[in-house]
């Protein structure tokens, strides 16, 4: 049995999850969100704890076990608390600025980069060097941070472009680093 698979969900107060047809929905304060279910797993709402099983011990229903409980967690989460990922724009001249549902980038190319932010996941910029990413889906709100980081990723000899806040960066040395530390 799955160690993951086999733990309960508790379903906080003001959240409501509803199984019917292949389909789990949870609705909460910070939004709603669906996920289809796949005919090897089962899904029991008794009170207000989820529990997930398995209908057979087949190889791919025991793969889908501990990840259908793990998704169904996180959606859960999700309504209620939300999801955050934080970037860092570094290099001279490099800045973020939101607009609706529109981030405008400046980092260093001969034109702007606009990136135009998906349902359901929403931006804010601090100082126009840090974006703070946030929503009730995991997936989609890990997804933006990955598209944005993409169009300028960290280099390793200044550490210029965009990194996750937590992110560290391994920083080479240079020719004139290297052949001075070479004599």
């Amino acid at each position: 049995m799955s160690r993951i698979g086999k733990r309960t969900i508790s379903v906080p107060s003001g959240v409501k999850v509803s199984v019917a047809g292949g389909l789990v929905k949870v609705n909460g304060p910070k939004g709603s969100l669906e996920m289809p279910l796949r005919p090897e797993i089962k899904v029991d709402l008794k009170d207000s704890v989820l529990e997930v099983k398995r209908a057979d011990d087949s190889r791919s229903a025991k793969s889908l076990h501990g990840l259908t409980r793990t998704l169904i967690a996180n959606m859960v989460k999700g309504v209620t608390e939300g999801f955050q990922k934080k970037l860092e724009i570094i290099g001279v001249g490099y800045k973020a600025d939101v607009q609706g549902s529109n981030v405008n980038l400046s980092l260093g190319y001969s034109h702007p980069v606009k990136y135009t932010l998906p349902k359901g996941v929403t931006a804010a910029v601090d100082k126009q060097t840090l974006i703070t990413l946030s929503g009730a889906d995991k997936q989609a709100v890990g997804q933006v941070a990955a598209d944005i980081r993409a169009f300028r990723k960290p280099e390793p000899y200044k550490g210029k472009g965009i990194k996750y806040s937590d992110e560290v960066i391994r920083r080479k040395a240079g020719k004139a680093g290297k052949a001075a530390g070479g004599k």
